[in-house]
C-alpha cells in the first residue's frame, strides 16, 4: 500500500489515561445494611469491581430513629450496641472479600439518611456507578426507596440488584 493511499485519523499520541464514564468504572459504590439484597449488591458490585480493575466502596448508613431524643440511656446504648456489631460484622466481610477477590476495598461507617449519605459518599469518592439492592419494605412500593431516589437523582448509573 502506498503513504498516499494511506490516511490516518485521531489522536498520534494514547489518549487521556481514563475518561470519567467512558472507559469503564474506576469506582464502584455499593450500599450495604446487612440485608440479603444489600449483600447481593456488594456481590454483585464486587465481581464488576474485579473485572474492571475498579476500586469498591462499601457504605454502610445507619439511620439514627426520629425517636433517639426520647430513648433511656439504656435503650440507646443498646441500639449503638447494635449498630457497632453490624458494622464490625460488614467490615469483616468487606475485608475478607478484598483478601479473597484481591480488590482495593474501602469501608465507609456513616450515620444519617441513607439516600444523603451514599450520594455524600458517592461525590467524596468519585464514583462511577451505584449498586443498591431492591427494596423488601412493602411501603416503599408507594413513597419510594432508596434505590428510586438514587436513579432520580440521575448524577450516576445505578445498578439496582434484586
Amino acid at each position: 500500500m502506498d503513504a498516499a493511499e494511506r490516511e490516518r485519523y485521531g489522536p498520534r499520541t494514547r489518549p487521556l489515561p481514563y475518561e470519567r464514564g467512558t472507559d469503564g468504572p474506576r469506582v464502584v459504590l455499593v450500599g450495604v445494611d446487612g440485608s440479603r439484597t444489600s449483600m447481593r449488591a456488594a456481590a454483585y458490585a464486587a465481581g464488576l469491581a474485579r473485572r474492571q480493575g475498579a476500586t469498591l466502596v462499601a457504605v454502610f448508613v445507619s439511620s439514627p430513629t426520629s425517636y433517639s431524643a426520647m430513648l433511656s440511656g439504656v435503650v440507646a446504648g443498646a441500639v449503638q450496641q447494635t449498630h457497632d456489631e453490624l458494622a464490625d460484622e460488614l467490615r469483616a466481610e468487606c475485608r475478607r472479600g478484598a483478601e479473597e477477590l484481591d480488590l482495593p476495598v474501602t469501608f465507609l461507617c456513616r450515620r444519617g439518611d441513607a439516600y444523603t449519605e451514599l450520594c455524600r459518599a458517592a461525590d467524596e469518592h468519585r464514583a462511577d456507578m451505584v449498586v443498591v439492592g431492591s427494596s423488601e419494605q412493602a411501603g416503599h412500593k408507594l413513597v419510594g426507596s432508596v434505590a428510586t431516589r438514587l436513579v432520580r437523582t440521575g448524577r450516576w448509573p445505578v445498578v439496582v440488584v434484586p
